[in-house]
């Protein structure tokens, strides 16, 4: 158990940012490109250190967001990506970072083979490595009129996500990987009243996709080794340049989801009122770990150490506190861009989650 967590992405220094523009209009190679995102890597990783973290990720540096391996990797996604409707700074429409499935699904490559590599032979610790659940593709990635073509449905689509996810993992595993995290924030879908009312416009129970899609995210683990690795599921609520997607409490899906799923850990976002409360955490088993994302990502303020303690005693009226953790609400840079904070801010808050951790567990 890692009692100060951290979702996994981080705030890309400038260089590397202006090093990714140079390679996409043709300025820089490839080679060079990997050399600059290295130097950032380790950069990072010697910060995780110094801030007293325990488990280590390369900061997502080699992404351009949290999901797009997934389409980088794998033949059978198309570029007509829906419009999704952001809230908070600079709210509006946009298209998501994500593609939308318009052929047969296969593999060309590992979605994280060059980035695990390096990870593992330069952390001083042990590391986690991040992937995009199952579930976050039956939201996102079926279009009506393009998905259906080759695809009789979500179902069919869906078990051959699970396949390249699962096949993943287990190399994952095989490579020696601590804590393998799913990111899902899509499962927001069914906190929110106004999206729950969408699906439902469109024939699709809310309830019984969640259902749905939690067995696919259980399907991607289901009978693999637990010894000397833990896997977790993070939920947010959306995440780029500090907006979001989704408002409302974990009550629609926690107890599907909670005590569903068979991961060790739970990351889940508390940092503001659109969360809801503590409640839903009676929903989590024994043996299972709640991790409090109680230190805003999307905000630069630093949020004291009595504030945190105080909200970490809140939920252990509802958990008992040996199965709570502290972290993040989620990523600085779910996205390459990044929230609307600094890169001192976010080292900053880090440290302040080690720092808080230390005084309530030890």
């Amino acid at each position: 158990m890692y009692r100060a967590d951290h979702v996994g992405s981080l705030l890309r220094p400038a260089a590397l940012l202006e090093a990714r523009e140079q390679f996409a209009r043709g300025t820089l190679s490839e080679s060079a490109l990997r050399e600059r995102e290295d130097a950032a890597i380790l950069a990072a990783l010697e910060r995780q250190k110094q801030v007293g973290l325990e488990v280590f990720t390369d900061g997502e540096f080699r992404r351009g967001s949290w999901i797009t391996d997934m389409a980088e990797a794998v033949d059978g996604f198309v570029r007509q990506s829906r419009t999704i409707e952001w809230r908070g700074p600079g709210a509006g429409a946009e298209p998501s970072t994500s593609s939308v499935v318009g052929g047969r699904l296969k593999p060309r490559r590992r979605l994280t083979g060059e980035q695990t590599a390096f990870l593992k032979q330069h952390a001083p610790g042990r590391i986690k490595m991040t992937l995009p659940a199952p579930s976050n593709f039956w939201v996102v990635s079926w279009k009506a009129g393009v998905s259906d073509q080759v695809y009789a449905s979500r179902h069919e689509m869906l078990a051959d996500v699970v396949g390249i996810v699962r096949r993943e993992i287990e190399t994952l595993l095989a490579d020696g990987v601590a804590y393998i995290q799913l990111d899902a924030p899509f499962y927001g879908v069914f906190i929110d009243e106004q999206h729950r009312a969408t699906l439902r416009h469109t024939g699709v129970d809310p309830d019984q996709a969640l259902h749905e899609v939690v067995a696919a995210d259980n399907a991607a683990i289901a009978g693999l080794k637990r010894e000397d690795v833990t896997f977790g599921l993070h939920i947010c609520r959306g995440n780029s340049r500090s907006r979001w997607l989704y408002e409302g409490a974990y009550n629609p899906l926690a107890e599907a989801l909670f005590g569903g799923l068979d991961v060790d850990t739970f990351l889940l976002e508390y940092d503001s009122p659109r969360d809801g409360d503590f409640s839903p955490l009676r929903h989590i088993p024994a043996g299972k770990t709640a991790v409090l994302g109680l230190v805003s990502s999307k905000e630069p303020g630093l949020e004291s150490v009595d504030d945190l303690r105080r909200r970490i005693d809140e939920a252990a009226r509802i958990l008992p506190l040996e199965q709570l953790a502290l972290s993040p609400q989620c990523g600085f840079a779910s996205v390459a861009l990044g929230n609307l904070v600094s890169e001192s801010d976010q080292w900053r808050k880090l440290q302040r989650v080690v720092e808080t951790a230390r005084k309530v567990w030890g």
